[in-house]
């Protein structure tokens, strides 16, 4: 199956450049798809850069060799990758935009493909396994976090409050 999706992915890699070219050249074939390449790698690595490097943390990971950061400035043009700091404290979450102002485009994709039935079994934080080396940590500020472990493991009325929807 993976050498098949592989297969396919090559076929309309290769088809989009033909279209390109066909549709302006070697021109566009450089603008189209070298430089959408180029600044995407780059866009990627300067993300992962900055977000195990510099910016703000709700969590620290007890025991992680590194520290994921949140990256407030650029919420919307990541899809949200940037809240790395809540991805590392709950991996395997497609929410990862949790406080209050935390952008999170690619959240809004999968709630919207979720309730067209095109994507289902989505998990939040709350649906996760508790970890004991997950510990609330908010270095800017000294106050406790907007979302904590308490706040995640409530009730469904209030599951619905921390995380924006009625998924349960």
């Amino acid at each position: 199956a993976a050498v098949e999706l592989e297969a396919i992915v090559e076929i309309e890699a290769g088809s989009n450049i033909m279209d390109v070219w066909a549709l302006g050249g070697w021109q566009w074939v450089i603008w189209g798809v070298c430089m959408r390449v180029a600044v995407s790698v780059t866009g990627h690595w300067l993300i992962g850069y900055f977000a195990h490097n510099h910016g703000h943390r709700s969590w620290h990971v007890q025991g992680a060799a590194v520290q994921g950061y949140n990256v407030r400035f650029c919420g919307l043009i990541t899809m949200g990758e940037c809240w790395h700091n809540n991805h590392h404290a709950f991996p395997g979450s497609a929410k990862l935009g949790l406080e209050q102002g935390q952008v999170d485009p690619g959240w809004w994709v999968l709630w919207t493909l979720s309730k067209v039935g095109l994507v289902w079994n989505i998990r939040l934080p709350q649906h996760l396994a508790q970890r004991l080396e997950l510990i609330p940590y908010a270095v800017d500020t000294g106050l406790t976090p907007a979302v904590t472990l308490e706040t995640l493991q409530n009730t469904a009325e209030n599951r619905s409050a921390v995380t924006g929807d009625a998924l349960s």
